[in-house]
């Protein structure tokens, strides 16, 4: 606490944040300042559309839970092929890191689809509940990296309820990954590995088959990375790296090339790279991070937000070995890509405070750019 109160100890980890938060009994939610309502490149726009994204989401979980006397809200549409258009320009947003485009389109959709399982039956009622799947974890998502962990969980749960109402056990293990995602915002860690480790058990029948689904076998590797996160952030580095180890032996088998784009995981080696180097970082061993991956191009994974995410962790590491400018460097390119997405991550924050508290001369634009668009001067 006192490395901290005099600068001496960035809070660049979530293994040390959690650890303050509990020693002095507060929420990592709070410590970190969430949520970050920030004005440049619109940050603000996003934050926005968040009353209309809780009050569906609420009416989502009354009409799943089968609350009687509700009624559609509004003008609605229940037609498949424009239920089906909404849900995949949402995942695009999504994969883009494009959290204002992402947060305008949620509500209207989960209204359209809260008024199909209002009114339809039938495959179209099992359609819109699938749908409510999907929308409700990319709602968990979005609403995480806007800062609203509560809410988050709220989604999370939404996306449970249309769950347990199809009785699928790849869609269930979907559902279980995103409540990890939850969790782990809210620094939940030994529940994250509770809840990841029950949904491995159920997928291990699938997935231990002679001939596994491919949907099991990327929903498995991707349930190992949540607890391989979730112990990194525990400071149980050896149960971390065997996560991963286990993630990367799944990821061969899928091949090369594979990525689970359906599901949302976009599971695949590239992918696990990017979760190996934020082992590395908050195990404090951030080249090893860097390189337990071989022979893996990140930049081809098919989604901005990982390859985003993985520039972050990249830069994390490379801060904490020395080699500040090349991490100024990753963070700039990063925000140029996804600029919302950087500027609000609390980690991508912390290590731009700690390089400008130190300085770094040859990139002191790039640098000044970071904390000018983070607000992190006043």
């Amino acid at each position: 606490m006192a490395n901290v109160e005099s600068g001496r100890q960035p809070l660049d980890r979530y293994s040390v944040i959690t650890a303050i938060a509990d020693q002095t009994d507060v929420d990592v939610v709070w410590l970190l300042g969430q949520p970050y309502r920030l004005q440049h490149h619109s940050g603000a726009i996003a934050h926005a559309h968040i009353p209309a994204l809780r009050a569906g989401l609420r009416r989502a979980g009354l009409i799943l839970s089968g609350h009687p006397g509700l009624s559609q809200h509004g003008t609605t549409t229940t037609e498949p092929a424009r239920m089906h258009a909404a849900s995949w320009e949402a995942n695009r947003a999504r994969q883009a890191a494009n959290l204002p485009r992402l947060a305008s389109l949620l509500p209207a959709m989960i209204e359209d689809l809260n008024g199909a399982l209002l009114t339809a039956e039938g495959r179209i009622r099992e359609e819109a509940l699938r749908l409510m799947v999907d929308a409700a974890r990319t709602a968990r998502m979005c609403l995480n990296s806007l800062g609203y962990p509560d809410l988050a969980w709220s989604a999370a749960e939404v996306a449970a309820g249309a769950a347990t109402a199809l009785d699928d056990p790849i869609t269930k293990a979907g559902v279980a990954w995103d409540r990890c995602g939850a969790l782990l915002h809210q620094a939940s860690l030994a529940e994250t590995v509770v809840v990841a480790e029950a949904a491995l058990r159920d997928l291990e029948p699938l997935a231990a088959a002679p001939q596994p689904p491919t949907a099991a076998l990327a929903m498995r590797g991707a349930l190992h990375l949540r607890c391989a996160i979730a112990h990194a952030r525990a400071t149980r580095g050896t149960d971390a790296w065997a996560r991963v180890s286990a993630a990367l032996e799944d990821a061969d088998r899928l091949g090369p090339e594979f990525y689970d784009l359906e599901s949302q995981t976009v599971f695949g080696r590239g992918t696990v790279a990017v979760h190996a180097a934020e082992v590395g970082v908050e195990v404090d061993q951030p080249e090893t991070g860097l390189t337990t991956v071989p022979e893996v191009h990140v930049s081809t994974v098919p989604s901005r937000e990982r390859r985003t995410h993985f520039a972050i962790d990249e830069a994390r590491a490379l801060h904490r070995m020395g080699r500040n400018a090349s991490a100024v460097t990753k963070l700039r390119s990063a925000a140029s890509a996804a600029p919302h997405y950087v500027f609000g991550d609390p980690m991508a924050r912390a290590a731009v405070a700690d390089m400008a508290r130190i300085g770094v001369p040859s990139q002191a634009s790039a640098l000044s750019y970071l904390v000018r668009n983070m607000e992190l001067a006043r």
